[in-house]
């Protein structure tokens, strides 16, 4: 259960970095919080299917 923690505590950040500069000052804020969305969604499956094949999980 910490392992996933850490993998899930990880993706957010990663999540929170990719909106923040995929965010413009005069853009909608709602596209960029799909695309961070997006990105926390891909780096969590990623980081878990590393994790499965490494038997770690």
């Amino acid at each position: 259960m910490l392992i996933f923690m850490i993998c899930f505590l990880f993706s957010v950040i990663i999540g929170i970095v990719a909106g923040l500069i995929h965010h413009k000052p005069a853009a909608p804020k709602g596209p960029t919080f799909l695309y961070g969305g997006g990105v926390f969604g891909g780096s969590l499956t990623l980081c878990l299917v590393v994790l499965t094949s490494l038997r770690v999980l």
